[in-house]
């Protein structure tokens, strides 16, 4: 995240210029998110085996899912297995690199031998076959299509495409911007559960859970009557007024109200002030004399005296007091 955001906020960023930088840095993600997806579906992936399975998935996932399964593929034909113990319907495999005896990772078919668990977790944690199992599959002849049950729909191209059902609103609720309310219902719910969960633990913790909720339910519609008012003044004015222009309002004005600029921090270090300074760094510097008539000001390039005693020698020489102008 920091990697992400340093490209956007700074460390001097103010709270009101954050929220349109963090707007620009989520523009930039589904920008970046569209061109990879025109990338995907207009161009073919570069094939490095012979093998149906890599020409498979390079046609369902994603250009970059399918790079990472490439090289899962790709590398797994390094590997060897051998069979090690049976266990009812399971099979236990050992697979190693060429050239050593060691089994590094235990791969384990269970029944139907299309499902498989391996020591290394890569499946679980990334949702995308390890090296050591497509190995396993490459010796039992498995090679030619990958399994339905291990292919994620989120690692497809047509992830994005599947059709979501929209949430039934109740009859009299305004059908104002439905996919920002879907969305703050969702987050809402997900927040509720993470707190009734806490709730739920205790007594004490129940009853505090349900005094909190009158309260903010009392906010609400307190909050309520507070919208209407601000309609009935709207339509008092003959202006309009929608329910995303007093939402607006509302975020502006508790924005402003409660969310202030962080408390200024002094520097770091001694204040100058305090500095205790060097004897030498504390002395007056001495102003220069001119080496001929001792005063202070000039030097004897530029002195007084010298000039005046020039002028004089050339009047006295040219008879004349224009000759001796500069």
């Amino acid at each position: 995240m920091n990697k992400f955001f340093k490209d956007y906020v700074y460390s001097s960023t103010m709270v009101s210029d954050f929220v349109h930088q963090y707007e620009a840095a989520i523009d930039a993600r589904y920008f970046k998110e569209k061109e990879k997806d025109v990338r995907t579906k207009s161009t073919r992936a570069i094939l490095k085996t012979p093998l149906k399975i890599e020409e498979e998935t390079a046609l369902i996932y994603t250009r970059k899912s399918f790079m990472i399964f490439q090289d899962e593929l790709f590398d797994s034909l390094r590997y060897i297995s051998r069979k090690l113990s049976k266990e009812g319907e399971s099979k236990k495999y050992g697979v190693t690199p060429y050239g050593k005896d060691t089994p590094i990772y235990h791969v384990t078919l269970e029944s139907g031998e299309d499902v498989a668990t391996c020591t290394c977790h890569k499946w679980e944690f990334m949702g995308i076959l390890c090296k050591h199992i497509l190995c396993v599959f490459g010796k039992k002849g498995k090679l030619d299509r990958l399994p339905q049950h291990y292919v994620l729909e989120r690692w497809t191209i047509n992830a994005k495409s599947r059709p979501i059902a929209d949430i039934p609103i109740p009859e009299g609720q305004v059908r104002v911007g439905l996919d920002e309310l879907t969305m703050r219902k969702n987050k809402s719910m997900i927040q509720f559960y993470d707190i009734v969960e806490l709730g739920s633990q205790s007594q004490e913790k129940h009853n505090h859970l349900t005094h909190a909720l009158q309260k903010v339910h009392k906010e609400l519609l307190a909050l309520e009557d507070h919208v209407e008012t601000q309609e009935t003044h709207y339509s008092e004015r003959g202006e309009t007024c929608n329910d995303d222009q007093i939402l607006r309002s509302q975020v502006v004005s508790n924005f402003s109200q409660t969310v202030q600029d962080p408390p200024r921090v002094p520097t770091k270090g001694r204040p100058k002030s305090l500095i205790s300074k060097n004897p030498k760094e504390t002395q007056t510097t001495k102003k220069r004399r001119c080496s001929i008539c001792k005063n202070e000001g000039h030097n004897k390039n530029n002195c007084p005296s010298v000039r005046e005693q020039c002028g004089s020698l050339r009047v006295l020489k040219s008879g004349s007091l224009r000759d001796c102008m500069p």
